[in-house]
Formats: structure tokens, sequence, C-alpha cells
């Protein structure tokens, strides 16, 4: 690669290096924050720390996290499942994808409550009292893929993608060097984005659940909600499965470090801090708090769902009565950017559906701590970041075009503000 090659994150070596040693430190961070000892008090200066007795290694938790990488990977492999085409890749191929995640959180469920609360013989109780060493062990599961994933890159017919194919290894090794990494037809990345991570994560939402029932021999509104909510969150990724396979992760990302740890530490251990937070820390809603909470999450919800079924319609189906009365700007490339309907309101209307449904995850918990925050914080920085990252691209992409789509549709992310 020449001189001129962009690097992202800060890269190409101090910034990689720094996140990953700093992601690990945040979802560890994120415990000693928090727990059954207390919680993060800004005002009075004080911090629980790791619960006494607290371990960070145990051969069981070892045992569960690569138990249940291989049990959803053998769901994935032996469910049946719908075959389908993706998007043409830089050397114009199509890979094709095999669509079964509803049907593996289903087998996971069914499996989860049998064992775990009816028959009682696999309390999901036990990721509660395990999570330490369960987050270590995620955490040695992602440092181990991300070097095969790295070592393999350099095989033979490999379709490297743009921003992982640099003269900085580390760099490399971060974001990712391959595009689509595949065992065979197994595509690891496809896989990785939706099945251990999200359904993991339901998975501790339940363990907390039953935790807290244990506790207090009920469950608490403040619990239901936020399980309920990240239920309905992971099931909509899962019933769409098939629009993963036109996002950046897919097209244009590599298979890297960055990646691996969000699919597989940071969604499971820091999207359940509210389901864990509520375990020690029970909260009760009064009926306004609980109408306002629900208003929050609907409206967050159809605008995320709202603008994405419409732009992956018109994508597809631009004929149909749904979409085809939307305006648009026809570009030079021949392609078209919708200009009105839920994408003429902001030209990220869904991350700031999305944002709101975090919001309706948090406040649950109640103000006695910021830690059940972190969420909609770094969310926050997230959407931005990713909100600048995809419109740096389209002015790759667009051209002047660009300029002009945004004359039309003036607000990033929130009408009127930004």
């Amino acid at each position: 690669m020449g001189s001129d090659q962009e690097y992202e994150f800060m890269g190409p070596v101090l910034g990689p290096i720094g996140i990953m040693a700093a992601l690990p430190l945040v979802c560890y961070g994120l415990v000693y924050a928090c727990n059954a000892q207390g919680r993060l008090d800004i005002r009075n200066m004080f911090i629980p720390g790791f619960p006494p007795q607290s371990q960070l290694i145990s051969r069981e938790a070892f045992l569960a996290i690569f138990g249940w990488m291989a049990f959803q990977t053998i769901l994935h492999l032996v469910l049946p499942g719908q075959l389908v085409k993706g998007v043409a890749l830089p050397n114009k191929e199509k890979l094709t994808y095999k669509l079964n995640a509803q049907t593996n959180l289903g087998v996971t469920l069914l499996a989860a409550t049998t064992f775990s609360f009816y028959t009682k013989t696999l309390p999901l109780s036990w990721i509660y009292d395990q999570f330490l060493p369960l987050l270590t062990a995620a955490c040695l599961l992602t440092v181990l893929l991300t070097v095969y994933l790295y070592l393999s890159s350099f095989g033979q017919s490999k379709v490297l993608s743009s921003g992982g194919n640099t003269e900085s290894n580390i760099y490399n090794f971060f974001i990712g060097r391959e595009l689509n990494p595949r065992i065979g037809s197994f595509d690891l990345k496809h896989f990785c984005e939706l099945y251990p991570g999200l359904i993991g994560w339901l998975i501790i939402d339940l363990g907390m659940l039953q935790k807290q029932y244990e506790q207090l021999h009920y469950v608490s509104l403040s619990m239901l909600l936020v399980c309920v909510f990240q239920f309905i969150y992971v099931l909509d990724a899962l019933w769409f499965e098939k629009a993963i396979l036109s996002t950046m992760d897919i097209v244009h990302d590599g298979f890297g470090f960055m990646l691996a740890f969000g699919d597989l530490v940071w969604v499971p251990f820091t999207y359940s801090l509210q389901a864990r937070y509520l375990v020690d820390h029970p909260q009760a809603i009064s009926k306004v708090g609980l109408l306002g909470i629900l208003g929050l999450k609907a409206v967050g919800y159809c605008a995320f769902r709202g603008a994405n079924s419409q732009k992956d319609t018109f994508r597809n189906h631009p004929n149909h009565p749904s979409v085809r009365h939307l305006q648009t700007l026809k570009t030079e490339r021949g392609t078209q950017l919708i200009t009105s309907g839920w994408w003429g309101i902001a030209r990220h209307i869904n991350y700031t559906g999305d944002w709101l449904m975090a919001w309706s995850w948090c406040l649950p918990c109640g103000f006695g701590s910021i830690v059940p925050y972190f969420y909609v914080i770094y969310f926050a920085v997230l959407l931005v970041h990713r909100q600048q990252r995809d419109e740096h691209a389209c002015k790759r992409k667009y051209g002047a075009d660009w300029d002009k789509y945004q004359a039309i549709v003036k607000y990033r992310l929130i009408p009127f503000v930004y």
C-alpha cells in the first residue's frame, strides 16, 4: 500500500494498541464499579471494587464459553436455513450465506428454559456468579480467534479488505485483513456478528433475571422491562438477518480484533449491564415512568425499524407500493438516494431510533448511579463516529452528488440539532 493509506481509530500503531488494551479494561471496570458490594457514586467518590473472593479465571468458565461457541456453531451448521446470495465483493463474486438465526434462537431458548427454569439442572443464575471468569474466557477466545483470522488471511486466493491490507501489521491485526474469512462454506464473520454474541446476550439477561428471583423471590418490573426490550432488539436483528449482508461490517470491513471483540465480548458482557445492575440494585417504577419508558421504546423502535425497512424495501423492490412514492436524488453512478420519508428527516435517522431505544433500557435502572447509563453514553459516541465514517465513505463514493444530497437532507442524526 502507498503512503496515502488512510488509517482509522488513531492508527496505524498507537491507536489500535490502545484500543485493544482499553476495551477489556472497560469490561472489567464495569464489574469493578457495579456489583453486590455497591455501585459507583461519583458524588461521594465511592467505588465498590471487585467482590471479595471473586475469581478472574476458572476452568468451568472456559468450558462454558468454548462450549457455547461450539453449541452455536453446531446449531448453525445442522439446523435448516435459507441460502441467499450476498452483495458483490470487490472481486465481483457473490458469496452464499446460510440464514437460520431465528431457528438457532428458538432452539437455544427452549434448551435454556427447560434446563434452567424447569428441571433446574443447569441454572443460568450461575452466569452471575461466574461473570468475571466468563468475561476472561471470552477475551481469550477472541484473541485466539483473531490470531487465527490474521494468520489464515495470508493463504492463497484470499479477498482482502481495502482498509486492512496496509503496511502496519498491528493495524491489520486490529481492523481485519481478510474481508470474509470462511472455513468451507461456513462464514465466520457473518456467524459471529449474529449468533454467539447476540443470543449470548439474551442468555446472560435470563441468568440475571433468574438470579434476582433467587434473591428477592420475585422479578421486578424494571428487570422485566430491560429483558423484554433487549429481547425485542435481538429478535429484530435475527428476524431481519438478511439485512446484515449489505452492511459495512460485512461488505467493507475486514474481520479482525475490532469486530471479533465487539461480537463475542463487548455485546454480550456490556449490553447486559442493566440486567446485571438490577440484580443487586432493584428499582421501582411509577406508572408515569412506565408510560414514558414504553413511549420512548415505541418511538425509537418505529424510527429504527421503519427507516431500515424502508431502505431495504427500496433497494430490493423500488416499485413496491410502500416506497414508490419516495422522492430521490439520482446520482451519476446510476443509483438513487432517498430524500423523503424517514430518510428525509435525517441522514441517519435509524441511528437516532437506535439511541432512543438505548435510553429505554437504561431508565428502568433509576438514577442511583451513572454506571447503567454507560451504554447510552458510549452508544452516542459510537453512533456519531459511525455517522462520520459512513459519510466519509459516501463522499468518496458519490462525490458531488453527496454534497447535493446533504443540501436536501440537512440533518445528520437529530433534526434541528445535529
